[in-house]
């Protein structure tokens, strides 16, 4: 009996031992918890809590991440193509996102910024910080990747950012519109239809006018968009007056009369109609050369300038004609004098050299065109085809513009908050996010010499022929001074694989051989510089991007 009784007592001593013991642990392991979800930072991977859910760095979303599936194409957000991206991401002081979590060796392992964010016993209990919610600048951390960067700080209702938003590649192909996108702008308006953020739709197509475009953005993502809401490649020539009352030959396709005079132009010719003056002018195609050679009874005058929208349907009539404007300087019935050099000016839009429609493969642009006139003019004169302004992304003037158009928006809206951030939403690594870091690096040098005169360039980067436009010349005083008052000072590039970007490329884990393997498809008067392909952000789509953007910016709409 006695010995019976010990051994009940010493099961019920053991018992006890275990109850306290399982206690003490989950003591412990729901305050390891509550310190992290007080300073946003990530637990350590030991001591991970069932059921216990956490944010890990940007990046990461795999199958042995904790980031809800419907976040998971937001917290890969900041991940960066190649071996360039890491040390890129590193630099500005994210998460790199190219490993899982538990590999991180900067912020997410033990010791790591993201580690060093867990608070003592005494911070929880007392001294002062007890009983609210402890700012990460308080504890001298710094946020890890894009999960973190919306976990803490005020909520913003009010935008201090704007989108600029590419539409071949992003919100359509071809004539197809991508499915991300109607969803992604239903998070961008109210219920009465009205944008709660500044939005620009950043095109390079110069084939119609700003209001047919918008109609066509209206019905595809089934909300309001208005013309002052829509950039085309050509928008930027309204603030070239010089031009506007001579005669200029303008090349492209679609109503270019109207687009010209929309612009402001007052006497535009094209090159039907020169042909039409020049009939023996066109003879490459013979079914197409004229019977009887007669002229118009239409004079027209000496044309002084060369406008190109875009790519045009008879490349070999454009080409021919253009070559005769310029050898001739305007009079293309003349001989040709090779010595009237340079040449008259030139202004270009568009320097795509692919797009991408409903086929497998991109098709060529307007840079593939602008490639041929420039070779041709090179071949029969020996000297380089020089342009007086080039528009259209990757240009930095595209940017000033389109800027000018986000803080119009926000005027008209009455937000008082100015817009210090611009998301640029592409999908093409050499015009949308070159351009934008490019304006980025502008906004940058611009800020760091507030005071001194800055000159709006129409041509950047230092290439064969580039020439800052000076005050008083192509572009008015009053137009110069609106294009340098923008508060903006960051550009970010945000890149989408729906269309030029295709994220499956191989590419080399070296990164001096990957930058060096690069074909460079931008135009000939922008240098290649490798650190203006990289994206700041690479997501799925147009939907995620929007994400990402709001997460970034804290921004709860009303």
């Amino acid at each position: 009996m006695q010995g019976t009784l010990n051994y009940t007592a010493q099961v019920v001593v053991f018992s006890a031992a275990l109850h306290m013991l399982l206690c003490f642990r989950s003591a412990l392991a729901l305050f390891h918890s509550c310190s992290v979800l007080l300073v946003g930072g990530s637990p350590h991977p030991l001591h991970k809590s069932p059921g216990v859910h956490f944010n890990p760095p940007s990046g990461v979303g795999g199958q042995n991440s904790s980031v809800p599936p419907a976040l998971s194409s937001i917290t890969a957000g900041t991940r960066r193509p190649g071996g360039a991206g890491r040390s890129a991401g590193l630099a500005r002081g994210r998460c790199h996102g190219l490993k899982p979590w538990w590999r991180c060796r900067r912020c997410c392992r033990p010791g790591g910024s993201a580690m060093r964010r867990v608070l003592p016993l005494r911070a929880l209990l007392g001294g002062g910080t007890a009983g609210r919610r402890v700012r990460l600048s308080e504890l001298g951390g710094q946020r890890c990747g894009t999960a973190a960067a919306g976990s803490g700080g005020k909520l913003n209702v009010l935008p201090s950012f704007g989108f600029l938003v590419d539409i071949d590649g992003v919100l359509v192909r071809g004539k197809t519109p991508i499915p991300a996108a109607r969803t992604a702008f239903q998070k961008l308006v109210n219920s009465q239809g009205q944008f709660l953020v500044p939005v620009v739709f950043v095109t390079n197509a110069g084939d119609c006018l700003r209001q047919k475009k918008a109609d066509q953005l209206s019905h595809i993502l089934g909300v309001p968009v208005s013309q002052d809401q829509v950039m085309m490649s050509h928008s930027p020539l309204r603030i070239f007056k010089r031009y506007h009352p001579k005669c200029v030959l303008v090349s492209g396709q679609g109503p270019l009369l109207d687009i010209a005079q929309d612009l402001g132009f007052s006497q535009p010719v094209t090159i039907e109609m020169l042909r039409e003056r020049y009939p023996l002018l066109d003879v490459v195609d013979h079914d197409r050369a004229p019977d009887v050679l007669f002229s118009s009874a239409v004079e027209l005058p000496k044309i002084e300038a060369v406008v190109l929208f875009g790519e045009p349907v008879r490349w070999e009539t454009n080409l021919q004609l253009i070559i005769d404007v310029l050898l001739t300087s305007g009079y293309p019935g003349n001989p040709y004098h090779h010595e009237n050099y340079p040449h008259i000016p030139v202004l270009a839009c568009n320097m795509d050299l692919m797009w991408v429609a409903e086929a497998q493969s991109p098709r060529f642009g307007h840079g593939t065109f602008m490639v041929c006139l420039e070779n041709i003019y090179k071949k029969i004169t020996g000297k380089d085809l020089k342009y007086e302004a080039l528009m259209g992304k990757p240009s930095e003037l595209t940017y000033q513009y389109a800027d000018y158009l986000i803080r119009a928006q926000a005027a008209e809206r009455q937000w008082k908050q100015p817009i210090r951030t611009l998301y640029a939403v592409g999908d093409n690594l050499m015009t949308d996010v070159y351009g934008a870091n490019l304006y980025n690096r502008y906004l940058e040098e611009k800020n760091s010499r507030k005071g001194s005169k800055t000159w709006i360039q129409a041509k950047v980067a230092g290439g064969r022929g580039s020439a800052a436009l000076s005050q008083g010349d192509e572009i008015d005083n009053s137009w110069e001074n609106e294009l340098a008052s923008s508060a903006a000072t960051h550009c970010r590039s945000v890149l989408v694989c729906t269309g030029v970007y295709n994220p499956l490329t191989e590419v080399p884990l070296d990164t001096t051989e990957s930058r060096t393997e690069m074909v460079f498809h931008g135009h000939r008067d922008f240098r290649f510089d490798p650190g203006l392909v990289e994206p700041d952000h690479v997501v799925p789509d147009v939907n995620a991007a929007v994400d990402l953007i709001f997460q970034l910016e804290n921004f709860t709409p009303n």
